[in-house]
C-alpha cells in the first residue's frame, strides 16, 4: 500500500471512528441526564477544556514540525543544486584531456539524482536510482583524484575535491531527511486525543431534541483532514503534497551542464 492509500485509509477510518465516538458520547450523556438531570454536567467543563487544549497544542506541535521538515527538504534541494554548480565549474581546473570523462559522469550523476525523486512514489525504482548515483559518486571521485594528481598543482586538489565531497554530503543529507518524521507514538497520541475529544464533544452535545449532524460531520471532517495533511506533509512526493516545483534549481543546473 502506498503512502497516499495509507493516508487516505487512516483519514477515512478516523472520520468514521470520530462519528462513532461522538455518537457514543451523546448516548452516554443522554443516559446520565435521565439518571441525574441536575448533576450531570457538574465539574466536567474543566476536564473537557483541558483535553481540547491539549489536542490543540499537539496539533500545533505536529503540524509545525511537519512543516519545518518540509521546508528543510526544499532548502536541501537548493543546497545540492548550488554544490553541484560549484563543483561543475571547478572541473575547469583539471587538465583539458581529463575533463570529458568526469563531466559525462557528472551529468549521469545529476540525472540519477533527479530520477531518485522523479520516480517516487515508486520506492523500489527510486532506491535503484540512488544506488546508481552512489556508484557514480565513486567514479567521479576517482576521476577527480586522478586528474588532480596528474595536474600536480596543489590548489587544484584543494579546490576541486572539497567541492565534490560537498556534493556527496548533501546527497546523503537529503536521503537521511526522507526518514525523519514525527515519532509514531506522538501520532498515535494525536489520534487517540482526537477520538477522546470527539467522545467528550458528543457528551456535551447530548440533548433530547436530536443530533446536530452539521456539527458532528464538520468536527469529524476537519479533525481527520488535519491529521491527514500532517501525515502528507511528512511524506512529500508520496501523497497529494508534492515537491516537484522544488526541483527547479536542479533542473536548471542540469540544463546548464552542456
Amino acid at each position: 500500500m502506498s503512502i497516499l492509500d495509507w493516508g487516505l485509509a487512516v483519514a477515512v477510518t478516523l472520520f468514521l471512528a470520530m462519528i462513532a465516538a461522538l455518537e457514543a458520547g451523546r448516548r452516554l450523556g443522554l443516559r446520565r441526564q435521565a439518571n441525574d438531570p441536575e448533576g450531570e454536567r457538574s465539574g466536567t467543563s474543566a476536564i473537557e477544556g483541558a483535553v481540547f487544549a491539549l489536542l490543540g497544542l499537539l496539533i500545533a506541535f505536529t503540524f509545525t514540525g511537519a512543516s519545518s521538515r518540509f521546508d528543510a527538504r526544499r532548502h536541501l534541494v537548493v543546497e545540492e543544486a548550488n554544490a553541484i554548480g560549484t563543483a561543475w565549474l571547478r572541473l575547469d581546473l583539471l587538465p583539458a584531456e581529463d575533463q570529458p570523462a568526469i563531466r559525462d559522469a557528472f551529468r549521469a550523476y545529476v540525472d540519477a539524482r533527479l530520477d531518485v525523486y522523479r520516480l517516487l512514489p515508486d520506492v523500489q525504482a527510486a532506491e535503484r536510482q540512488q544506488q546508481h548515483a552512489v556508484a557514480l559518486q565513486g567514479e567521479i571521485w576517482s576521476l577527480g583524484c586522478a586528474g588532480a594528481v596528474k595536474d600536480g598543482r596543489v590548489y587544484v586538489a584543494t579546490l576541486l575535491l572539497p567541492a565534490l565531497n560537498q556534493v556527496f554530503d548533501i546527497s546523503s543529507s537529503r536521503v537521511a531527511s526522507a526518514f525523519v518524521h514525527v515519532p509514531e507514538l506522538i501520532l498515535a497520541m494525536l489520534i487517540g486525543l482526537a477520538l477522546l475529544a470527539a467522545f467528550l464533544a458528543g457528551h456535551a452535545m447530548a440533548t433530547p431534541k436530536g443530533r446536530s449532524w452539521l456539527h458532528i460531520l464538520a468536527f469529524a471532517f476537519i479533525m481527520s483532514l488535519t491529521i491527514y495533511v500532517i501525515v502528507d506533509l511528512e511524506f512529500p512526493r508520496m501523497g497529494l503534497i508534492r515537491m516537484d516545483s522544488a526541483d527547479r534549481p536542479m533542473l536548471e543546473m542540469r540544463d546548464a551542464m552542456k
